[in-house]
């Protein structure tokens, strides 16, 4: 009988030490809820191959997350030296390694054993558009020096491509929708949903060669050509989206000066009444006409020197820049310019890039009224060359003669071109970052070929809690421990009948 019950003992603190030893084990593996606790990332490159500059932006992200939201972040943007590839058109050589210094940056951040395995992407916009209508020999040259370049560092390279100006606005929406969690958030239910109640917010991009408006315009598009469709996290986005070719910044500013130009009394002779008094300089008839979005007159000699000079006229320089613009719509059409099918602007939009630049040198990207922006910007353009020197004089030269013919396109563009008003205009918000990215279409492009965002909604994963791991650890060990209780019974009851029968 004392063996018996000293044998069930045994066995009963055997599986008690055995059920506390597992319940030690999980304790120590499972996550304290408010322990940060080092998990393997994913790396993601994506160089955004502008018509005037390249950048490199390096993105991260949980590994076991990918179909989660607000869960990337920009770890470094790194700004490729020189001009935009498509500069490169007679020398592609020179735009593949002018990539290096960023990837060899890039390198030193994704750690070695993962660099084969990080997704990695060229997208190049208006500029390398211009170049492939100008000549696509010359720009299929550029993009294999390009491709070239990136395939000698031990990165997933998934190749070099232009994007259409349509792609362009869409990603950059979608950049925009999922850093503000207006696609979907996770609750505090601890799942994922579609907020309610939140409309999605509209892009307005402006780049050195185009410039783009994306929006859910909340009524049938009567255009195919300005339509796109998406599916994300259960949710049909129909929205609009035009690309403006040639009305990005610096083909804009050009624009402006050969209408100046054809429009001038004297051929050699040029009065810019956006640049300031007392700005002069001279340029070659071949620099003003060699872009593919100038008309270049008949008469034109390619060596002949004009001489630019600056009135600084508010006004005029406002005049000026409305006439770039064809701002009549056909019957029963609404349209933004030149004829394009736009429906009226609805909502909240985010305005970025060349935009955000533009006011944000003046400081008028705080949500100031129109009369005060106007205003502010009315003031600027009446400064004199000298005194812009003296309040600025860190600034780059060609950015300051350019700062009043920029900031006064970006408000014709908003206004006689997209078509907002003193009353919408408040609903326009200028940006370079959100949550500390970079807002642009790279993540936007980066998200949609890695297949982040998914079509439909995540499932919820279902885990237990620290507390249901202990209170199930627990349980465990009181019903083990009765068990063998009642195994001791029964046993101790046995050799008790079998005394008794000898």
């Amino acid at each position: 009988m004392q063996r018996c019950l000293l044998r069930a003992i045994g066995w009963s603190s055997a599986a008690v030490l055995g059920v506390l030893g597992v319940a030690v084990f999980l304790l120590v593996l499972t996550p304290v809820k408010d322990a940060v606790l080092p998990t393997r990332s994913k790396y993601g490159l994506v160089f955004d191959a502008g018509s005037t500059h390249t950048a490199l932006y390096i993105y991260r992200w949980p590994a076991d997350k990918e179909n989660g939201t607000g869960i990337v972040s920009q770890v470094e943007a790194c700004t490729v030296s020189g001009p935009g590839i498509s500069s490169y058109a007679d020398n592609p050589a020179e735009a593949g390694a002018s990539l290096k210094p960023c990837l060899d940056k890039a390198m030193k951040i994704v750690p070695a054993e993962q660099q084969r395995e990080t997704p990695t992407y060229l997208g190049a916009t208006a500029g390398m558009r211009l170049l492939r209508e100008q000549n696509s020999t010359k720009a299929e040259q550029v993009f294999a020096e390009v491709a070239k370049a990136i395939g000698e560092y031990p990165v997933d390279f998934r190749g070099a491509r232009i994007l259409t100006g349509n792609e362009e606005g869409s990603f950059g929406w979608i950049t925009v929708n999922y850093l503000l969690e207006t696609l979907i958030k996770f609750s505090f239910a601890e799942r994922w949903e579609h907020p309610q109640d939140t409309e999605v917010l509209g892009a307005l991009d402006l780049g050195g060669a185009s410039t783009q408006i994306t929006f859910q315009p909340g009524v049938t598009i009567e255009d195919k050509n300005t339509s796109v469709f998406f599916r994300l996290y259960g949710t049909d986005y129909p929205l609009y989206t035009h690309s403006y070719l040639c009305y990005g910044q610096t083909q804009a500013l050009k624009l402006l000066l050969a209408s100046l130009h054809q429009g001038s009394p004297t051929s050699q002779q040029i009065s810019h009444p956006c640049y300031p008094k007392g700005y002069q300089e001279n340029v070659t008839m071949a620099d003003l006409y060699n872009s593919p979005c100038v008309h270049v007159p008949s008469t034109a000699s390619p060596a002949q020197v004009l001489t630019v000079t600056g009135t600084g006229e508010p006004a005029a320089c406002s005049t000026a820049i409305q006439k770039l613009f064809n701002s009549s719509c056909g019957a029963n059409r609404t349209c933004g310019f030149n004829g394009v099918y736009q429906p009226p602007v609805r909502g909240q939009f985010f305005a970025f890039s060349g935009l955000y630049h533009n006011l944000h040198f003046l400081n008028l990207t705080g949500g100031q009224p129109l009369s005060l922006v106007n205003a502010t910007i009315e003031q600027f353009c009446n400064s004199s060359w000298e005194k812009v020197q003296k309040e600025f004089p860190t600034m780059n030269r060609t950015q300051l003669r350019d700062a009043c013919a920029a900031t006064s396109y970006t408000l014709t563009l908003l206004l006689q071109g997209y078509k907002f008003n003193h009353t919408t205009w408040l609903n326009i918000h200028f940006v370079r970052q959100v949550a500390n990215i970079d807002v642009g279409w790279t993540l936007g492009y980066m998200l949609n070929l890695t297949n982040m965002i998914p079509s439909e909604t995540p499932l919820r994963v279902i885990g237990l809690q620290r507390t249901n791991w202990i209170a199930a650890t627990v349980s465990l060990a009181i019903m083990l421990i009765l068990i063998f209780c009642l195994l001791t019974a029964i046993c101790c009851q046995k050799n008790s009948f079998g005394y008794e029968s000898l």
